[in-house]
């Protein structure tokens, strides 16, 4: 469905997307995670073909893409993007109208259950109104893939956890390739199925939440002890207070003996430490 081969992006001297190889398949709500400036809304407007590869080559369902072959079947919305200043009622009948798959009832009914007033104007709305405004008509498209970037940027705690809803049930609704990107890494943890982890360009990691739940742990004990017992096990870092040791692992789960604490590490902190992977005394 969707294939990077060997694709790089360079903006003058400045290297954003750095050789990468990237295939998804299959559908799923996929979590896109980097620092600032790793490369992710740049890997993004090159999978919707808003701008071209310096090198390699990008493929959608069989077909090379570019900005001058923009793949239909993708839909690219960033946080920022913006909207005629139409009533509510008449963004969602136009885009209707324009779009032969647009679940109508769907984006009604998020309207109705979001508490966006059909009757006003987009300008009328505030931030996080027009960003879930935009989010409920790019799902309610039912693209293949939807690519989502930074979507709750101005919502607050209650309205993130509506986008959240809102993200579940349009993928269950109609099952496809949905990349979201966002800071708000443990929230997001509950509804995705997947992570990629970009880092200085570069592909870091793709695999299931599932992986990260399983593989991801800390061990806590006395240094020595801990030291000794994590000698041959993948170390992604660690944090040292006094005589104590938190040594955080990425791999199979061993039994550790008394006296050494085995903890689940989150989502967030995995990110953290695997993208850092430093100790801290």
């Amino acid at each position: 469905m969707i294939d990077f081969q060997n694709v790089t992006k360079s903006y003058g001297g400045t290297m954003a997307i750095d050789n990468i190889r990237l295939s998804i398949s299959e559908p799923g709500i996929y979590c896109l995670l980097g620092k600032n400036g790793a490369g992710k809304t740049t890997l993004m407007k090159l999978l919707a073909g808003h701008i071209v590869a310096t090198d390699g080559r990008i493929m959608v369902e069989g077909k090379e893409v570019s900005p001058g072959h923009m793949p239909e079947s993708v839909n690219f919305i960033e946080s920022n993007s913006e909207q005629f200043n139409m009533k509510v009622s008449a963004l969602i009948d136009t885009a209707a109208s324009l779009q032969d798959e647009f679940d109508r009832d769907f984006a009604l009914e998020m309207v109705r259950r979001f508490d966006l007033n059909p009757s006003k104007r987009y300008k009328q709305l505030s931030f996080g109104m027009k960003t879930m405004l935009t989010t409920i008509l790019t799902l309610a498209n039912n693209s293949r893939v939807v690519l989502l970037d930074e979507p709750v940027l101005g919502f607050d705690a209650i309205m993130r956890d509506q986008f959240n809803t809102l993200l579940l049930e349009s993928y269950q609704a109609h099952p496809r390739i949905i990349i979201v990107s966002t800071h708000l890494i443990d929230e997001i943890a509950k509804v995705i199925e997947k992570l990629i982890i970009i880092n200085n360009g570069k592909i870091l990691l793709q695999t299931g939440i599932e992986d990260i739940d399983e593989k991801a742990y800390t061990l806590t004990g006395p240094k020595d002890a801990v030291l000794r017992l994590t000698k041959n096990l993948n170390c992604i870092g660690s944090t040292a207070i006094g005589s104590m040791v938190a040594v955080h692992i990425y791999g199979d789960r061993i039994t550790p003996p008394e006296g050494i604490a085995i903890d689940r590490m989150t989502l967030q902190d995995f990110f953290i430490r695997i993208v850092g992977g430093k100790s801290h005394e």
